[in-house]
């Protein structure tokens, strides 16, 4: 199992970024995919047309959300914890992802910078300024 963390600026404010993360229209459109997502602590959501499916833990509005993503029958809860704190160029993003299968930690961690965090950035260029 392995870890993963990084930051990511994201070009808008925390509580644009937090809606992008938390509500199913908004995600629909920044990743062109089916979504089921609700912000509620113990509801199952799913990303990616099913690529990416869990359990959402925990969520502080405009600050933090915290999630367990499946690996199959792993032993160890993966937890994902993304914190968004506010930067003179929009939001800063720090992302921990806990408990990665050793087999999965190349394309999860190509995943969350190009897809994922890739995508979100990509969505938020070329708005009007922060």
């Amino acid at each position: 199992m392995k870890d993963f963390k990084k930051y990511f600026l994201i070009p808008t404010t925390p509580d644009q970024v937090y809606l992008a993360l938390t509500t199913e229209a908004t995600i629909q459109l920044w990743t062109g995919d089916k979504v089921e997502m609700i912000a509620e602590p113990g509801t199952e959501f799913s990303l990616w047309d099913g690529s990416i499916v869990g359990k959402n833990l925990e969520f502080e509005k405009d600050k933090r959300i915290i999630q367990q993503w499946y690996f199959g029958d792993q032993a160890e809860d993966s937890i994902v914890t993304i914190k968004l704190h506010q930067h003179d160029d929009g939001t800063s993003v720090e992302l921990r992802h806990t408990n990665i299968p050793d087999a999965d930690y190349e394309d999860i961690v190509d995943g969350w910078t190009n897809a994922y965090f890739g995508s979100l950035q990509d969505f938020y260029e070329g708005e009007p300024g922060v």
